[in-house]
């Protein structure tokens, strides 16, 4: 397995020349930074498109090389380093399989930068509800029959746009057979795999959606591979997409002046990723089981497991998991999220060789449940309702752009057209999106949400209780 690193190897190698900057960045290798002096060695290595580093948006050499190894790794026809995370991908590949005016068939619970690209693209989408799973309590994939509802009812769609895993680490068991019945209906699956950049290294992790025979992956390394915030991946896995397409929209919406800090690091988490071997396998296997074994002892903790061996969810019956949240931050533990059930922990993709403090963590989590079991006792009321299962907008992101809005009152909004995303969390579900009808089911569901202290994600005013909505006068026109 290579360990090659052409970037890392490139930026070490123009340092060591100890060059004198007549270029940017202004912070000159750091000498001008203001930032605590353990920052400051690594602004050497913040460099720009200099003789020997290449050009991320036309490379050549080094960036070049990178890319094929990444390719190579993963298994695709080609790769692409993003170093504006994952939102970037997500922009290009929908503006790289589709036109304008083309529908696209996309989950509903995905990403907000998802729902920004389908705006920027100005294509019709069709929205498909995930189902809600009762053992992880979260808005999980979509059903193939969903998908299928969906292709029956809009056959002339261009791609369906998914999301595996969710940021729980639950997978569709399902997905393969979604690709299946997508690609004889020549329609392109474009995939949102932020939290799955670690799938490529085997059992026991998922299979990759790129393994799987998606047309386009994306990628967030950073997320579980040990690469600096911002650093993705896309992946091509075949034809229907071009690929030509896919580097023009990037040089449109990566930056013009990458951080070579962060294609080194994306460099190295390749390299960190295909040198993770069975040994390594065996031993994150073992650390796992250990420490997972010692949270269960630990009176009043539920620990909940997901698909993806680096989530874990853990619970406190009759405590929400913001109260537990905010404990743990007490005993200096930092979780990855909180939701009305429970805590989310991202486990580190260690190697045999790598040592984490997990005697410590379980005794300050043993301190953190100790101190949530003194405190009154909180019940999850939450119920989540059934969601039509395909959905479209009343009307196009153009028409909602040019017409008029106004906040309004909860109370007053069934029958009117909302102007913004409204997304309870849990369950991630948009409980409606820009151009479609608030309804009386949705309003009930938006109380019940509120009523079980859900966090509101998107555009309200949730001191005044108003929403946004287009003026009376909106006219619907187009329909999808």
């Amino acid at each position: 397995m290579t360990q090659r690193r052409p970037i890392v190897d490139a930026l070490i190698q123009f340092q060591k020349k100890q060059p004198i900057s007549f270029h940017v960045p202004g912070h000159k290798h750091g000498i001008l930074s203001g930032l605590p002096k353990e920052i400051q060695p690594a602004l050497s290595y913040d460099l720009t498109e200099l003789t020997g580093l290449d050009d991320l948006h036309y490379p050549e050499g080094v960036i070049q090389e990178a890319q094929l190894l990444l390719a190579e790794a993963y298994g695709a026809k080609e790769s692409f380093l993003l170093v504006n995370g994952s939102t970037v991908g997500n922009l290009a590949m929908i503006h790289a399989a589709c036109n304008e005016g083309d529908v696209v068939i996309v989950q509903r619970n995905s990403h907000k930068s998802i729902f920004h690209a389908l705006e920027l693209a100005h294509v019709s989408p069709v929205y498909v509800a995930p189902r809600w799973d009762e053992y992880s309590m979260t808005a999980a994939a979509v059903s193939l029959t969903a998908i299928k509802a969906a292709i029956d009812a809009y056959p002339e769609a261009k791609a369906v746009v998914l999301t595996y895993p969710n940021y729980y680490g639950v997978v569709s068991d399902e997905l393969s057979e979604i690709i299946s019945l997508c690609h004889e209906k020549e329609i392109a699956v474009l995939v949102d795999e932020a939290h799955g950049a670690h799938f490529q290294a085997g059992a026991p992790f998922p299979v990759s959606a790129l393994e799987l025979g998606a047309d386009v992956v994306v990628q967030s390394a950073h997320k579980t591979l040990p690469a600096m915030t911002m650093g993705s991946f896309l992946h091509r896995g075949s034809n229907r997409v071009s690929g030509k397409r896919i580097q023009k929209y990037l040089r449109m919406f990566q930056s013009s002046s990458p951080s070579y800090l962060i294609l080194a690091s994306l460099d190295d988490a390749r390299a960190y990723l295909q040198s993770y071997s069975p040994p390594d396998i065996r031993s994150f296997n073992e650390k796992r089981d250990r420490f997972l074994s010692s949270l269960r002892m630990i009176p009043q903790l539920l620990v909940v497991e997901s698909d993806d061996p680096l989530k874990i969810m853990l619970r406190v019956s009759h405590h929400s998991g913001n109260q537990l949240k905010e404990k743990l931050e007490q005993v200096g533990i930092e979780v990855e999220l909180a939701d009305s059930f429970q805590v989310l922990l991202i486990l580190p993709l260690l190697k045999q060789w790598h040592a984490y403090p997990f005697a410590e963590i379980r005794s300050r989590l043993k301190e953190a449940v100790a101190m949530l079991e003194r405190e009154d006792r909180q019940e999850t009321t939450l119920k989540v309702k059934k969601i039509d299962d395909v959905t479209v907008p009343e009307l196009s992101f153009e028409e909602i752009d040019l017409a008029d809005q106004e906040w309004v009152s909860y109370t007053q909004i069934i029958g009117r057209i909302a102007a913004g995303m409204v997304t309870p969390y849990p369950p991630g579900i948009p409980l409606i999106v820009a151009g479609e009808k608030w309804t009386l089911l949705k309003v009930e569901e938006l109380m019940n949400h509120l009523a079980a202290n859900a966090q509101i994600q998107g555009d309200h005013r949730l001191a005044s209780k108003q929403l946004p909505v287009l003026m009376q006068d909106t006219q619907v026109v187009s329909k999808v």
